[in-house]
Order: C-alpha cells, then structure tokens, then sequence
C-alpha cells in the first residue's frame, strides 16, 4: 500500500504536506503511512483514496492485507488459522445478505430484483428513445418537485427543440436543460466507472446550477439555512463540510453491504438532510441516487411532482430528519424503483 500512496501522491504533483493539509493530519503521519512504519486507519485510507483518486477498494484490500499480515507474521498455524477465518466471513456475508431491513422493505426489494432479472433478459432491447423518453419524464418530475411550472411536452421543447417558452421564466428554462445536462453527467459517470465521491457531487450541483446562481454552483453553503414548512433544521454551515465527509466515508464503508437501492435512498436522505448547498439540494440528491440505482443495473427512480406525490416525499423525508425513522422513506424509494421496473419491462417486453 505505501507504494501506491507515494505514487498516487507524486503522480498529482503534491508535497506530503499538502496530503497532510488535505487530510487534516500532521505530515509526518502521511510519511509514516508512505514509509509503511504506521498503519492509516480505516476512515483515513477511504480519505486517501478520494483524494489521490486511487479505487477505495484496491486501497481498502490492500490495507486488510498489510494489516492481517501483521497480525499473525509467518507462524506456522497462520494459514490454517486464515482459513478458518474465511469461512467464519463467508458465514457473515451470507447472513448480511439479509440486508437489516424490515419485513415490509425486505419484500419490496426481493419483488425488486424479481423484475431485475427479468429485465437483463431484455436489455438488448433498450434503445436511446425509450431511455430519452424515461430521462426527460425525470427531469420534467424533478423540477415539478422543486416548483418548476413547465408542462412535460414544454420541457421537452426546451431540452430538445431549443425553443423559449413564452410566459415562463429563464430560470425555469435553465432547471430544464441544466437537469438534463446533469443526467447526461452521471451516465458518463458510470460508462467510465467513475467513483462517486465529494468530487463529483460538486460537480453535479454544479451543473445543477449552472447559469443560476454561479456564486453558489458546486460549492457548499456558508450560511445557516431554514427548509420552509419542515421541523428539521439543517446543520450548522461551519458543520457542513465535516458532515458531507462524514457521508461520503459511511457511503465507502457500506456501498458492498446494502441492497442497491437501501444504499441509494441512505445517500439520498443523508445528502437532503445535511442540505450542503443554498440551492439544488433536492435534484443534486435525487441525481445521487439514481447515479447509484444505474450503476447497479437499475432503473431511474422518479419520484413524482404532483401534489399528493410530493407531499408523500416530503413527509417521509421529515419523519426520517425530525424522528430518525427511516423506514417510510426507503419503503417509498423501493416503492418507486418497483413501479420503474414494472413500468419498463411494459415498455421493452410488449
């Protein structure tokens, strides 16, 4: 591991104190970790990697080697001792397939995967329309959320045609195309198997508000914040930061332990109710999730914008922020990602 992080570092042309800055450690812990004299821990070798850019797990499985190793040397019951170990985890893998989720959510994602399987039978049957078709009803739902007045069939002029409707505002214009901008974002995301990271989240938001507020585009608050008509308050802005590490090092300790789409609806709902950004915050986490629903083989997630959609959203949402329970909420987003499938194996298995 100490190679890889001396290379990685060189390779972005860093100092070991500007590492050291990055990590918010001293420098001549990041020369230990460098010379191998200092094992990182867990939290600190996930902080490595997003920041030189390296595949956490690589890094992660060398870091377990390094630190087995060091455990039991070179005695001569080690192996057998690891292959008992092996076993022991493979037993544990097993019984977290379980997932520690409700009887209730448990049910929707086994339908879930169900539908899943039946739906990579039908993959080459996809076509650029139908996703088209499906990214621009996301984008026009997404919007609705947020206040966006613009009809479906306006979207699309916008986002497609080019065209200026008459009545409504340029920056109801600009949530249209920047949205679908941002959809197109994360697709590549997944075509180059891009890690999802701080990074990219920023870029995201970025898009997000491209043209709309510059100041505010891809950058975290730096004033307190009130979200109308909700009993959460968002944390304080000098918190922000913090915490959003704090997120995205529970995402890299988790993202190979939970169901797909628990794991996109967590980060969707630690995202929202850390409320990072002034603006944006609702389709930057939105696009979150489905970035991870897609990468996992799934299908887009859109929650709807009509009144009794939205309030069902909002309510879900409020009750995991204010009460700490999370359960309507990744029962809604299962919900949602179930009706996506049935929706879609109608549309390709017709």
């Amino acid at each position: 591991m100490k190679n890889l992080l001396k290379n990685a570092r060189e390779l972005k042309g860093w100092k070991i104190r500007e590492l050291a800055e990055q990590m918010g450690i001293d420098a001549a812990l990041v020369s230990k970790f460098e010379s191998g004299t200092r094992k990182p821990t867990k939290e600190q070798v996930i902080k490595l990697a997003s920041l030189l850019e390296l595949d956490a797990d690589q890094l992660l499985v060398a870091w377990m080697k390094e630190k087995i190793l060091y455990e039991i040397g070179d005695d001569e019951l080690a192996l057998k001792a690891m292959m008992l170990a092996e076993e022991e985890v493979k037993y544990n893998l097993a019984k977290s397939d379980n997932w520690g989720v409700s009887k209730s959510l448990k049910s929707l994602l086994l339908e879930i995967d169900k539908l899943k399987k039946q739906l990579n039978k039908f993959r080459k049957l996809d076509s650029y329309r139908i996703a088209q078709a499906l990214e621009l009803e996301y984008t026009y739902e997404s919007n609705r959320i947020e206040g966006n007045t613009l009809t479906l069939r306006e979207t699309d002029l916008v986002v497609n045609e080019g065209l200026t409707i008459s009545g409504k505002s340029m920056r109801e214009h600009l949530e249209a195309i920047n949205h679908k901008d941002a959809i197109e974002y994360i697709k590549h995301l997944i075509e180059k198997d891009v890690p999802l990271n701080e990074r990219e989240l920023l870029r995201i938001h970025n898009l997000i508000l491209r043209g709309i507020d510059a100041q505010n585009a891809g950058k975290y608050r730096s004033v307190q914040v009130m979200i109308k008509g909700s009993r959460h308050t968002p944390p304080a802005p000098y918190l922000v930061a913090k915490q959003m590490e704090d997120c995205f090092l529970w995402y890299e300790t988790n993202r190979r332990k939970l169901h797909p789409v628990v794991l996109a609806a967590e980060m969707h709902e630690r995202v929202v109710t850390i409320h990072p950004f002034i603006d944006g915050n609702g389709r930057t986490s939105r696009l979150v999730m489905n970035l991870i629903l897609l990468r996992h083989g799934y299908v887009i997630a859109n929650i709807k914008g009509d009144t009794a959609s939205r309030m069902a959203y909002y309510q879900a949402l409020e009750t995991a922020q204010a009460d700490a329970d999370k359960s309507a909420f990744l029962e809604l987003v299962a919900q949602v990602e179930l009706d996506a499938l049935k929706r879609y194996l109608s549309i390709v298995a017709a």
